[in-house]
């Protein structure tokens, strides 16, 4: 088993915020991050894929054709976004960090096992101190 990654970056505006609860209890909870303008951040995606190496290419998964996956799928539609209202996969969700790396996994886990290697890990780092790693369920 080997294990390849791809990184990608974007830029995007989020809040945090339960509807449910009062303002006091957001600003309790969530501090700066329930801001009403909500706050940006400059995020970094790494993508973890594993498997076997394929004798004929040397490669578990084209790291090319990861790329284009990536992008397509997920960066071009969070980059320069906010997540809580322009987003599809993310309307109607609390847009944390963890939630947002859950939903890439969703998205990104069947198109790599079309071509026959596995979605190890989502890492998802929100500042140079705060990331997020999901592995899947």
């Amino acid at each position: 088993m080997i294990y390849i990654q791809r990184k990608e970056r974007f830029s995007a505006a989020h809040q945090l915020y339960n509807p449910s609860w009062s303002e006091e209890k957001n600003d309790e909870v969530f501090g700066k991050c329930a801001n009403r303008n909500f706050h940006g951040h400059n995020f970094t995606l790494t993508v973890t894929v594993k498997g076997e190496i394929n004798p004929d290419t040397g490669f578990v998964m084209n790291l090319t054709e990861l790329k284009h996956i990536i992008r397509e799928h997920v960066t071009d539609k969070l980059d320069h976004k906010n997540l809580n209202l322009d987003v599809d996969f993310l309307r109607g969700k609390m847009c944390s960090t963890e939630v947002i790396a859950m939903e890439i996994w969703k998205i990104l886990e069947p198109l790599i096992a079309e071509r026959g290697a596995k979605l190890h890990c989502v890492r998802l780092d929100e500042t140079e101190n705060n990331a997020v790693e999901y592995y899947g369920e």
